[in-house]
């Protein structure tokens, strides 16, 4: 069954690796016990919880500037395994328009 075009997991087949804008690496990512992320990749939140780290550009650690391609895609967290490409999150962080600012360290 295909899904109706508005309905939240639709796909968007424009949207492809070729295509992305990387958007959602600028999200904070939640690291969970199962994931197998590279420490050095790896932060401390102010609450205490492991993520993501982050440059201080705001992008994602593990992403790589060149290719705009995840670094770690093998050992990427669960939070990216199931953020869909094409998907209804997607092409809102996608409408995003993000400017480069530095990132805010935790007090």
């Amino acid at each position: 069954m295909d899904a109706e075009p508005d309905a939240p997991d639709a796909i968007d087949p424009t949207i492809t690796c070729a295509s992305c804008k990387a958007n959602c690496c600028r999200l904070e990512v939640m690291i969970f016990g199962e994931d197998d992320v590279p420490p050095e990749f790896t932060e401390v939140d102010k609450w205490g919880g492991s993520v993501m780290a982050r440059s201080d550009d705001g992008w994602c650690a593990a992403l790589d500037r060149d290719t705009m391609l995840c670094g770690i895609y093998e050992r990427r967290p669960t939070v990216c395994r199931d953020f869909q490409l094409g998907g209804s999150d997607c092409i809102a962080e996608r409408a995003v328009t993000w400017e480069p600012r530095p990132r805010q360290k935790c007090q």
